[in-house]
């Protein structure tokens, strides 16, 4: 038998309900866990794939230069122009501490686009710049079974 604090029955009772805050916050939770890959999806582009790679951890704070399949430029997941592309690099780089940038061609991509791209930025004094390639598979490596 459970003691009742409020004195009479039907008195108010001093104890919080924490419930509904417990439903409200495990909502927002799964809100947030569906919601935050697609915030960081970017540009759809096949990476080329290489063997001598170097993990290098993703922040919000890194600029990507991305070169479709269509030759086509994207900064941060925005299309420019081959002339205001440059420019654009060099603005989202002006407030950061670390000025590299991160270059993702297609595969398919021509490979005197991602040259003019790099060439563009080595122009307006970006010396730092990086390509982003899968990790080559290797070949036992897929399969789950014995």
């Amino acid at each position: 038998m459970a003691m009742d604090v409020g004195g009479t029955k039907g008195g108010v009772k001093s104890d919080i309900n924490v419930t509904p805050l417990v439903d409200v916050m495990l909502v927002l939770l799964i809100i947030m866990m569906l919601v935050a890959p697609l915030l960081q999806k970017g540009v759809v582009v096949q990476l080329p794939e290489a063997a001598n790679t170097v993990d290098k951890p993703d922040t919000q704070s890194q600029t990507v230069v991305a070169v479709d399949s269509a030759n086509q430029l994207w900064v941060n997941g925005i299309q420019y122009s081959k002339t205001e592309f440059p420019d654009r690099v060099k603005a989202a780089l002006e407030d950061k501490a670390e000025k590299v940038v991160l270059i993702r061609g297609d595969k398919d991509a021509l490979y005197g686009a991602v040259m003019e791209a790099m060439d563009s930025l080595h122009k307006v004094g970006i010396e730092n710049i990086g390509l982003i390639t899968e990790k080559k598979k290797e070949p036992g490596a897929a399969g789950g079974g014995q």
